[in-house]
């Protein structure tokens, strides 16, 4: 199991605002993290929607923290990439139906819930404030 690459990308960046402490644009994010301008862009579009980051637009423009890594978690960044943090298809995702039958599950539904709630915690755990 694996977190996406688009995932990882977000935390990079997200990580980067927080060691920074200052606004930077687009360029200077892109080459700090090893991110592609373009990706940088769509993943910073999705961290702004979901207040995690902040954009200021002209001359003295660029990407912060729209409030303290100390307050943003690992598991938060992620899941605005990933969607809610799950180990299976049958654990929290709405309208998923079960090829065994709609009231059916199997018997393994109760470990995979309870894996992806510890993964979740810890992941919810992590801040991006520096130590």
């Amino acid at each position: 199991m694996h977190i996406t690459l688009e995932a990882d990308y977000a935390v990079r960046i997200v990580n980067c605002l927080a060691k920074n402490k200052v606004r930077m644009d687009a360029k200077s994010l892109s080459g700090a993290t090893g991110v592609t301008l373009r990706f940088s862009l769509k993943i910073l579009r999705k961290l702004v929607a979901e207040g995690i980051v902040r954009s200021y637009k002209g001359t003295q423009g660029g990407y912060e923290l729209a409030k303290p890594a100390g307050e943003i978690s690992l598991g938060e960044v992620i899941e605005v990439v990933e969607g809610p943090i799950t180990i299976s298809r049958c654990v929290g995702v709405e309208g998923f139906k079960c090829s065994r039958g709609e009231d059916s599950f199997c018997k393994f539904n109760q470990t995979y819930s309870e894996v992806s709630k510890m993964v979740r915690e810890k992941l919810y755990s992590v801040h991006f404030e520096e130590e």
